[in-house]
């Protein structure tokens, strides 16, 4: 899977001679942003029944996915940032390093269960460890992680200073450290949802902490508009373009699932025209449903190459092989926020109208994917004034995440998987021939094969721990149970 790409070990946060000892933390930021924010890619819809690829057997669509890796390269990079902020005297450049530590560790926790964290914590403050325990951290409990990334995501909000000396080499929100509050905030609220199944916990003692951001929003503001949103956007010169423009793949192998594209023209939903071609054998044109079809996520290779041949399945979008500059990759952003503030006031975390908040993030989703203005104002707003858009009893929950995962069509990562995992919605197909896993979705991936080979006993042990000993995709961690 692509969400976690590196594969550096935890040696990779020792001194090497013969790197620079130092370096200007804004091109270090600026190298950090690129990489965290840079969220899209296919393994999420293919594995998330939004897209189809049609070359060859893939492993996230299959669900045949087995080891994942771990993200210390680009840990070691805020590690480098926050000491070049002390360097330079600039501690907002310190706490946007934590930010961006705390986006990763939080990754590395959904993606693997219990991870190395506190002495890897420890050794970033710059504590001394014998060589042997910086090589083998020990692993901590999921909650423990928890716990720490939403203290460290607390400290990193209360400290960050509009006042403090300025920032450069931002190219999210170009030094304004008042949307980078909204940011960190919004992605705590986010991070507090992520534990959903542990709202009675008094160690972690979620509701209250949601509580007391929402309810305070001078001290916590929060993203306000898409205009908040924390994005990377694209230009069109070499090097900055959209991520699959130009792919040949993106240009000739990828089409919408037909689960998804039932879900869009049930709803008569606008954005299955920037989410997708017409099928070519409707002889009908973009902006008509009739003539948008997909193929099936879970049906054998040979099944989806036949459809496709004959023209009865609708491409992914044109723009993403063809634009270069698209739309922006996606961290966090407003409509997310909307829809977490819906399922809070649904479980009556806080107190607010959980249809109102859900209105506005499926407005915000709308907006933010109306391509080169493919649908009127008159089309937003007719959707959002549909009956059945409202939230019904019973339903809350399932309209709640659904919308959300609408919304997260190519963008945001692995995010949309994590919520059908926490939640349960949408279910994703899966009674086709052509799926692997003994027919079920995954729960996680299994540890780097470089924690067995340097960091074996711990690894071993938080196996062991929590799942019974097998290290296999289906295990059930801490954070769903």
């Amino acid at each position: 899977m692509a969400a976690l790409s590196s594969c550096k070990k935890f040696s990779d946060f020792q001194s090497n001679p013969n790197n620079p000892v130092t370096s200007d933390p804004a091109l270090l930021l600026t190298n950090l942003e690129r990489t965290a924010f840079s969220n899209i890619n296919t393994d999420a819809p293919l594995a998330s029944r939004q897209l189809v690829y049609t070359q060859s057997a893939s492993n996230a669509q299959y669900y045949g996915w087995q080891r994942g890796s771990f993200n210390y390269a680009s840990v070691s990079q805020t590690v480098k940032m926050e000491q070049e902020a002390a360097r330079t005297g600039n501690a907002n450049y310190r706490y946007l390093a934590r930010f961006l530590r705390a986006y990763y560790v939080v990754g590395m926790t959904q993606m693997f269960g219990d991870i190395p964290y506190s002495q890897m914590m420890q050794s970033i403050a710059g504590n001394n460890f014998t060589d042997t325990l910086a090589l083998r951290p020990a692993y901590d409990k999921q909650q423990d992680v928890y716990l720490g990334v939403l203290n460290e995501l607390k400290v990193i909000s209360d400290s960050l200073s509009t006042t403090a000396l300025g920032i450069s080499g931002d190219v999210i929100y170009s030094g304004n450290i008042n949307q980078w509050k909204k940011l960190v905030n919004s992605f705590t609220l986010r991070v507090l949802m992520n534990l959903s199944k542990k709202e009675s916990n008094t160690t972690l003692n979620i509701k209250q902490r949601f509580a007391d951001i929402v309810s305070q929003p001078a001290k916590y503001p929060l993203l306000g508009s898409n205009a908040d949103n924390g994005q990377l956007p694209y230009y069109n010169v070499t090097g900055n373009q959209y991520v699959y423009f130009n792919d040949n793949g993106m240009k000739t192998d990828y089409y919408l699932d037909s689960s998804f594209v039932k879900l869009l023209k049930d709803n008569a939903d606008p954005r299955l025209f920037v989410f997708g071609e017409p099928a070519t054998k409707t002889g009908l044109s973009a902006g008509n449903f009739a003539a948008y079809d997909g193929l099936v996520g879970s049906a054998p290779l040979a099944y989806n190459v036949s459809k496709k041949s004959d023209g009865k399945s609708s491409q992914i979008h044109k723009r993403f092989a063809y634009d270069a500059t698209n739309e922006p990759s996606v961290l966090m952003g407003y409509a997310e926020l909307q829809f977490v503030l819906a399922e809070a006031a649904l479980r009556g975390w806080i107190s607010g109208d959980a249809n109102a908040y859900y209105k506005k993030g499926v407005e915000a989703s709308l907006t933010f994917s109306n391509y080169q203005s493919t649908y009127s104002a008159i089309s937003i707003a007719d959707y959002l004034n549909r009956p059945e858009l409202n939230l019904k009893a019973g339903t809350e929950l399932q309209q709640i995440i659904t919308q959300k995962y609408i919304s997260m069509f190519m963008n945001s990562g692995m995010q949309l998987f994590f919520e059908q995992r926490r939640t349960g919605y949408p279910a994703f197909e899966t009674a086709g021939a052509g799926i692997l896993n003994g027919g079920k979705v995954p729960k996680r991936w299994m540890y780097p094969a470089s924690e067995y080979n340097t960091n074996a006993t711990n690894v071993n042990k938080a196996v062991s721990s929590q799942y019974n000993g097998t290290d296999d995709i289906n295990g059930t961690m801490w954070l769903i149970q």
